[in-house]
């Protein structure tokens, strides 16, 4: 069911598009591949230089390429910036290499955080590496086989799969009401 229909007028200004694609390979690991295009709806004046950015021109257009195991752990990086707002932008990529050897799993967020927080890294490639797990997750089903008496980790994470909702009773009865054990 899409969104309700506006009840005022209104001008598209800015056009953001996040797309991911995952892909098996042959040696057993995952390629998941993220781009980011950012652009206008309409001509406006360029912020950092004269002149206008014409409507539909990239503002941000960005690509990472993710190889990681059945553990989601990143074996290789690829990044490239085809289109940036300012010169410096693609001196990022260098950094995105730190996170070889991160695990997508918990930790992710805080490991880019990490690698790539503030000047080290670029904004947008963070945000794309960030969602970029969510569709790691949804390609690897084998990344969250556990034992028969522990609950999968997504359990407990969202409303869905909430311990004490109906997801967890009719796909997981034995997890029902489940407490986690305290870390020490």
């Amino acid at each position: 069911m899409p969104l309700s229909a506006p009840t005022v007028a209104r001008t598209p200004q800015h056009i953001r598009r996040i797309h991911f694609n995952s892909f098996v390979r042959e040696d057993g690991l995952w390629d998941i591949e993220g781009e980011l295009l950012d652009t206008k709806a309409v001509n406006v004046p360029r912020v950092n230089s004269p002149g206008i950015r014409k409507a539909g021109d990239p503002i941000h257009h960005m690509w990472i390429r993710v190889t990681v195991n059945t553990q989601l752990v990143v074996q290789s990086i690829e990044a490239v910036m085809d289109a940036h707002p300012l010169g410096g932008c693609p001196a990022a990529l260098e950094a995105m290499q730190k996170m070889v050897g991160s695990c997508m799993a918990r930790g992710w967020r805080k490991s880019i955080e990490t690698h790539l927080g503030t000047i080290a890294g670029c904004t947008h490639m963070r945000e794309l590496l960030q969602s970029m797990a969510t569709a790691t997750f949804q390609s690897i089903v084998g990344a969250f086989t556990t034992a028969p008496d522990t609950p999968p980790r997504y359990l407990g994470q969202c409303k869905g799969w909430d311990f004490d909702g109906p997801g967890v009773a009719e796909h997981f009865p034995q997890f029902v009401h489940f407490q986690a054990k305290p870390k020490a």
